[in-house]
Order: C-alpha cells, then structure tokens, then sequence
C-alpha cells in the first residue's frame, strides 16, 4: 500500500469532481475536443441584489450555474449556506449533469446557491429574499420550465421553492405551466407524493439493488441481505433521516450510530430513527438523547466499526485525514461529494467498496422528474386509471369466488391477498415504482462495466463512464 503524506494540500470540491471525472475519461475513446465540450461549466451567472430588512438595505449573493445543456431544461437545486462560492456551485452542476446523464433523466445539468444562512432571518424576510433572488433569476431564464428547473438542496425546502413558483408565476402570467418551474413544492402547489422521501428513499433502493447481487456484495466483504447489518449515518436531516428511517423499519438494518453538529450518539442495538429525528426537531441536536449513549466527538464515530456507512451531510467529510482509519467496508454517499478525491484512493486501495453520490442520492432528482412531468401533464398520476385497475381486479377475485361456489371446492383467497391485490396504485405508489425501476436500471448499467473491464476498478469510475458516454452521444447527435 503507498504511504499518505499527512500534509499533501487536500483538493478541494470542484478539483475532486474534475480529478474523478479526468480518471474516467482517459478510459475512453474522446476527441479531445468533445471532451474539454462536456467537462467545461456552460456558464455562471453572479447575481447581487439588495433587499431593505430590518430599516436598511441588505445585498446577498448567489449564483445559478448551467454545467451542460446537452438537453434542456436544465436540472439542478439551489442551497442556501453562508459557505456557498462559485466553484462548489459549477462542481455541484457537473455532478447534476452526470447523474441526470446515469439514471437516464432527461436534463442538463445546473446548480445555484445564495451565500446566506438561513437560520440568521425570519421567515417573512426569508421570504422576501427569495422572492428578489427568484425575480433576478427568471428575468434571465435561469428558472423556467422549458430552460431551468431548480429545486430543493441544503438548507431549502418545499416553503422556498412554492416562493420561486409564485415569484415565477407573477412575472409570466400567460404561461400555463408555470408550475414546472420549479420542483420540490409542497403538495397543495403542484408538487408531488413522495418528493420529500425521494433522495432518502432513493439511498435504500440502491442499497436493496446492491445487495440483490452476492458477487458484489462479496467485493466489499460483507456477504446475507440488508437485515441486520449495522448502519452508522452521518447527518440527520432530510436525506439521512429518511434512509436511516426506511432501512431500520422495512429492511431490518440496525442504525448503530448517528453522528450529527452537536456530536453523536450510540445504540447496539439499533437506535429508533423517528425518536431520534423528534428529538432533533424539538432540541436542535441529539445532546441529551435519552436513549443512547452520547459521544462530544461526533467525527470520531465515521471510525466506527460498521457494515455500512452513510455520509448524508457536507461534502469533503471523509478526506486524508481520516480516510486511512475508516473502517466500513460498504460506504453509500447520501451527500454530494462527502468523500474527497484523496480519500477515494485510500479506500480503494483498502478495498472499500463505495456506492458513488452519482448513482446514490439521484432519488431526489429522478422523482423531481416525475413532479416536472405532472406539471406539464395537469394531471395526477393514476387518476384515471386507477379506479379501472381496481374493478378489473375487483372482477376476477368476484370470479373465483364463484368457480369456488360453483364447482363446491371450498377455497377462498387469503383478505391480505384480496386487499393488496384489489388496491389501485395511488401517485404515492407509482412514484416508488418509478423510483426503485431507476435505481435497479441504473445500478445495473454501473455494475456491467465495473465487471466487463479490468481497467474499471471501482463503482464511481464506472458511473462516469456511463453518463459521460450518454452525454456524448447527445453532443454527437446534435452535430457538435
């Protein structure tokens, strides 16, 4: 194994991005040409704009960044953090190019972000900030539903984006789908079921898809399903949360330990994620936590034994740093980036097997998807067939029951059989299945080169190769 210089200067978000992205493309057949075409960010737009708060002018910057429009519209959230800069917004939209290009969503790829943290204003001033940020963006069709489609990211939410949506719709008042503007909006505003849950949900598909093939499962040394094995996830908010929720309750997972701002805390046994998130959402931490045993060193526990780490936070979390003494054989990236480009060769090198941010939280933006398309349809999926569904379900149970009658033979059909089968599926359903068919396709696209090519060591090399190459064939297909 090689030695690490302790104080080698760690590479920051965007050089990671390019270093992995530069690692997949010399396994291809580019022109040089097309190559620097796809890897260069398109365009980004600085805006600063005042808003009067608190009897005086206020100006906040943001940005909206546009990586790739090899289709359109372009895809990408907008977060808003006080550590927010240029080069982790075009980082960030490369990343939306090549997740969108792998799970086979038809976007470009985009980013935006406003340097300010949100806990700092009250919500009509929040407000109020968006709106402006919103205006500045639309009147230079940096959201709109045919060119750019933002969404939810770190430190934004459903409330932010209905905002965008009617600051959108103010300023275009004739355009009928002024709803797909922008997706992540709460229900009652042309969002989707099962939006929130998506990236989280997303993480547990891809983990169940991971799982469905021993031979992988044997690379990271680990061998048996889901079901107990223990989980350590890193960050508890919308992604963490839900992931960790989902795979405790449904799969059987054990959540040993859950590492959060204020320090982490512990359970063997498996911790009881909604308690935990409860207790977060009502303390502002998981200090205190009755429960479980509570650790000040929060990081400390990323070193943890385990089976599977989740880092659903901030990017650059596992770098040189510590990356030699992380000990998860299986780490799933629920956040964008959390593993820096140094620390990714230590732990390959380790034999770590790492399920890339690329593949694994593009739950979010495939559902995102699905909610564009609603939009644009003025529909809700399933409503006119689901009803149809049911009474032709309905009919053949009617059916069998009467052969039985009929014909004396005295069976009946199990009522959880009846009630599954003799249920329509509803948007919520619909969405899921959309959701778990994208993750199982796009894994699958992932593992076949990782397993046909020697010269392909590892998951993340082998998601690059994949969306790179859809890209290009667009670009080609253009005439570029």
């Amino acid at each position: 194994m090689t030695e690490h210089n302790p104080h080698q200067p760690e590479p920051g978000f965007r050089d990671s991005v390019d270093m992995m992205f530069n690692r997949a493309v010399a396994l291809m057949d580019l022109s040089p040409g097309l190559e620097e075409k796809i890897r260069v960010c398109n365009a980004t737009y600085t805006v600063r704009f005042g808003v009067r708060l608190r009897g005086q002018i206020h100006t906040f910057t943001g940005y909206r960044s546009v990586h790739s429009e090899h289709m359109e519209p372009v895809k990408g959230g907008i977060r808003y953090a006080p550590s927010v800069h240029q080069d982790e917004v075009e980082a960030l939209a490369a990343l939306m190019t090549y997740k969108c290009a792998l799970v086979e969503v038809p976007y470009g790829g985009s980013k935006g972000g406003l340097r300010i943290d949100p806990r700092d204003w009250d919500e009509h001033e929040l407000e109020q900030i968006t709106r402006r940020f919103a205006y500045e963006l639309a009147k230079r069709d940096l959201i709109s539903p045919s060119q750019n489609v933002p969404a939810p990211d770190m430190g934004t939410g459903e409330r932010e984006m209905a905002w965008i949506a009617d600051q959108y719709a103010r300023m275009n008042t004739t355009d009928i789908n002024s709803r797909a503007c922008v997706t992540g909006k709460p229900l009652n505003a042309g969002g989707i079921h099962g939006r929130v849950e998506a990236t989280g949900r997303g993480v547990q598909y891809a983990l169940r898809e991971f799982f469905r093939h021993p031979e992988d499962v044997a690379k990271a040394n680990l061998s048996g399903k889901l079901a107990g094995k223990r989980v350590i996830v890193q960050g508890l908010g919308n992604v963490g949360y839900h992931a960790a929720k989902f795979l405790s309750e449904e799969d059987g997972a054990k959540i040993t330990a859950i590492i959060e701002r204020d320090g982490a805390i512990t359970q063997e046994n498996g911790l009881d994620v909604e308690a935990v998130h409860q207790w977060i959402t009502k303390h502002g931490g998981v200090k205190d936590y009755p429960h479980a045993t509570h650790h000040a060193d929060g990081a400390a526990l990323l070193e943890a034994e385990c089976d599977i780490l989740i880092p659903a936070a901030l990017e650059g979390t596992i770098n040189l740093a510590n990356a030699d003494r992380i000990k998860a054989p299986l780490i799933i990236e629920a956040a964008n980036g959390p593993i820096t480009a140094g620390a990714d060769e230590i732990l390959r090198e380790k034999g770590v097997v790492i399920i890339p941010d690329m593949y694994a939280n593009a739950g979010g933006v495939t559902v995102s998807y699905f909610e564009w398309v609603k939009n644009l349809s003025h529909i809700r999926f399933g409503r006119m067939e689901r009803r149809a569904d049911e009474a032709r379900a309905q009919a053949i149970v009617d059916e069998l029951e009467r052969l039985s009658a009929d014909e004396g033979l005295g069976w009946s059909l199990s009522k959880n059989f009846k009630e599954r089968y003799l249920k329509g599926d509803d948007e919520l359903e619909l969405v899921r299945s959309g959701l778990d068919d994208t993750m199982r396709t796009a894994y699958q696209s992932m593992r076949e080169i990782w397993h046909a090519r020697d010269d392909v060591p590892d998951l993340r090399t082998a998601a690059y190769l994949v969306a790179i190459g859809r890209v290009a064939l667009s670009y080609r297909s253009k005439g570029l």
